[in-house]
Order: C-alpha cells, then sequence, then structure tokens
C-alpha cells in the first residue's frame, strides 16, 4: 500500500485505553463484572458503535435462537440494495401469495396487493411483518430463499462464526441461530446506513392511511418511547428464543449497541437493555473523528474517465475513553491500494484510514469512493497521456 499522511490540523484528546478493533473481540473490561448487568437476561453483550469497542458481555457467544431480530440481517440487505440504487423507495412491489401467507407478526398483505418499498420498509422496521420481509427479499433477491443465500454470505463476510440463517423473518426453524455477539455486529453494520434509523425510530404510523385497511402501525420496540436516545433497532419473541433486543441509542456523538437474548418477559428485557445503555452513557465518553462520507483525501487516476477522485469515509470514525481518565494525543494516517482495478462502484474500498495513539493502532477503516468510476474512453486515456508526456518535458 502506498503511504498517504493525513494532517487533521487538531490536536485530539482521549483516553489511554487498549486497542479499538473494527469488531468487538476483545475481553470484557474487569469492572463490568461487578455491575450485575443483564441479569434477566441468558446472553447480552454492550459495544459502541464506531469502534466497536466491547463495554460489557455475557455469554455472547452462546449460539441461540434470535427470533425476529433475524430482521437486522434482512434490514442490512434491503439497506444496501437501496444504497447501491438496486432498489428505489418509490418503487411500488407486487405481493405474492408465499408473502402475504406468512404468519406471526405482520402488516395483512394481501397477495396481488401493491405498496412502495418505503412502507414496506417501514412495515418491517416498525411492526416487524413477516409478510413485508418476505415481499422485499422476493423483489431483492427473486425468492426468499435465494434471499436467506445472501444473507448467510454476507454472515461469512463479516466473518460471524455462530451464526446462520434458515428464513428471513426469525419464525422457529431448525438450524437457525445467531449470538448476541454476532448481533452487535449486523447491527453495527446496519448503522452505516444511518437513514435506517429514520424508520426504526417511528413509533407509530399508518399503512394505507384513509383507506378501508388502513393498518396501524407500532413500534414493538417501547424503549424508542420511554428511553430518551434509542431509535432501534428490532424486537424478538418466539416461545424459544424468548424475549430478546438488539437495541441502539444516541447521546452526543456517543451511538452504542446493547443486545440481549432469552429474557423471560418484556419487562426484564428492557430493564436489561435500559441498565446496559446508563452504564455506557455513565461511564464513557467518545471523540468523532470523521463523519460518514465525509472526504478524507483526494486522488488522481489517469486511466478514469472522471480523473479526480474523492475518497471518503466508509463509517463515522470516533474514539471512545472512560469519563475522568487521562489523555493522549491521536495520528491519523491514510493508505491508498497501489493497485486499484476499474470500474469501480459507489462505496467499493480502495484504502484504510488507521487511527493510531504513539504508535499503537486504535482502529483501521475502510475508505472507498463516494461515487461510480468509469475507465477513461480510448480518446481520453491517450490526450491525458499525451500531456503527461509534455509535462515531463
Amino acid at each position: 500500500m502506498k503511504k498517504y499522511a493525513l494532517i487533521v490540523g487538531i490536536i485530539f484528546l482521549m483516553v489511554f485505553t487498549t486497542s479499538f478493533p473494527i469488531f468487538a473481540e476483545e475481553e470484557s473490561d474487569e469492572n463490568t463484572d461487578d455491575t450485575n448487568l443483564a441479569s434477566n437476561s441468558k446472553s447480552a453483550i454492550l459495544i459502541e458503535r464506531d469502534t466497536g469497542k466491547l463495554l460489557f458481555d455475557k455469554n455472547a457467544h452462546e449460539q441461540l435462537p434470535p427470533a425476529s431480530m433475524t430482521k437486522v440481517m434482512t434490514l442490512l440487505l434491503i439497506m444496501e440494495a437501496l444504497d447501491q440504487e438496486d432498489l428505489a423507495y418509490d418503487e411500488i412491489v407486487r405481493v405474492s401469495e408465499r408473502a402475504a401467507s406468512m404468519g406471526g407478526s405482520q402488516i395483512f398483505l394481501e397477495a396481488g396487493e401493491e405498496m412502495s418499498v418505503e412502507e414496506l420498509l417501514k412495515g418491517v422496521a416498525v411492526a416487524s411483518g413477516n409478510d413485508a420481509s418476505v415481499a422485499l427479499a422476493e423483489r431483492i433477491a427473486g425468492s426468499e430463499d435465494a434471499f436467506v443465500k445472501q444473507m448467510n454470505e454476507k454472515v461469512k463476510e463479516l466473518g460471524l462464526e455462530n451464526t446462520h440463517f434458515q428464513n428471513t423473518t426469525g419464525l422457529p426453524a431448525d438450524d437457525h441461530y445467531s449470538t448476541a455477539y454476532d448481533m452487535s455486529i449486523i447491527a453495527k453494520e446496519l448503522l452505516k446506513y444511518e437513514t435506517i434509523t429514520d424508520y426504526t425510530s417511528i413509533y407509530e404510523d399508518y399503512l394505507r392511511e384513509g383507506a378501508d385497511n388502513e393498518f396501524w402501525l407500532v413500534n414493538t420496540n417501547k424503549l424508542v418511547r420511554s428511553y430518551s436516545g434509542v431509535d432501534g433497532l428490532k424486537t424478538g419473541f418466539t416461545n424459544d428464543a424468548k424475549y430478546c433486543l438488539t437495541a441502539t441509542a444516541k447521546k452526543d456523538d456517543m451511538r452504542v449497541v446493547a443486545v440481549v437474548l432469552g429474557a423471560e418477559t418484556p419487562k426484564d428485557r428492557n430493564a436489561d437493555v435500559s441498565q446496559m445503555l446508563d452504564y455506557a452513557f455513565n461511564q464513557f465518553d467518545t471523540k468523532k473523528l470523521f463523519e460518514k462520507d465525509q472526504t478524507i483525501t483526494n486522488m488522481e487516476l489517469l486511466k478514469a474517465e472522471n480523473k479526480d477522485i474523492n475518497i471518503v469515509a466508509s463509517q463515522s470514525i470516533s474514539t471512545i475513553h472512560p469519563r475522568g481518565e487521562s489523555t493522549e494525543n491521536l495520528t491519523t494516517a491514510v493508505d491508498i491500494n497501489e493497485t486499484i482495478d476499474l470500474p469501480l462502484k459507489k462505496g467499493d474500498p480502495v484504502g484504510t484510514l488507521t487511527v493510531e495513539n504513539e504508535g499503537e493502532i486504535l482502529s483501521e477503516t475502510p475508505l472507498v469512493v463516494d461515487r461510480d468510476i468509469e475507465k477513461a474512453s480510448y480518446f481520453t486515456f491517450l490526450k491525458r497521456s499525451l500531456q503527461e508526456i509534455a509535462k515531463s518535458q
């Protein structure tokens, strides 16, 4: 990789701490053992979203049924399709008989009914609609089975070892499982698409408003209303899974993800998540370094049709430190791939931004292109080559 120094122009403050990996694989802080967090749940985890810093865990790698928290992955693939413009919010989707036949949580779609992607997305994000999940899965991949294959491919891409999906909904099925840790990483990935919380934060809304079959949406995640800062993500319940929740909350520049599985009641589930969120916001602070999509550096590619290219952060970049501890100066550096093959699609990685503390790597974040990059035409490339030759003489 070819290294470029990135001058940030200010001194960042942070506490001395251990390195922050992209995924939260480090051991829990010792002092979390005394907090008695998540006492009502079989399994739990608490991470800071930007850094992936692990703040607390309990049996976080135990394989358990995730119930409708499965839809966190379903939503991730939906948001990816929207971001890549393979799907549009205003596109109309025709509901199949299979999608309409889904049991459990639903928005009562009828076979042959037509609904916009945005309305179906609300149905998934707010009401946990199994029928809406399958309708969007069929639109994106052609069938639910094909979409589930994409879900499991994404699991492998994220490096998760204890998750396997059999459907898009979380309805009970053999060999359908996940863990608190894996769900936190899927949620971390979903939250790269910051508009998702525009939907998961809705407490109540209507579908088909004004029509005879108007449907009142009420969020299954009651913390959206009762805990300040909570704006997602997904509840779950089956008789085997008990009560589960993957939640996210933001205060100031700090966003955390809390996951619990296997609570006996909704009250227990919400209490465990609330306690973990309290712990995060009371004990830690973050420092925002870069926003998602912020231009980090620029480069010229002579072989590109538009040679001036912006390279941006693939996600927001922060550091995290316990409140009240001493701070250290940070340095950042940008590594751009020596070889870049064209064409590129918006969001394709071309380098890495590294944050260090006195030589210790705190985080490494992919850098991506902010638009599609096409190969230069023969005429364009020839013209540029001649110009470069002229400059060198």
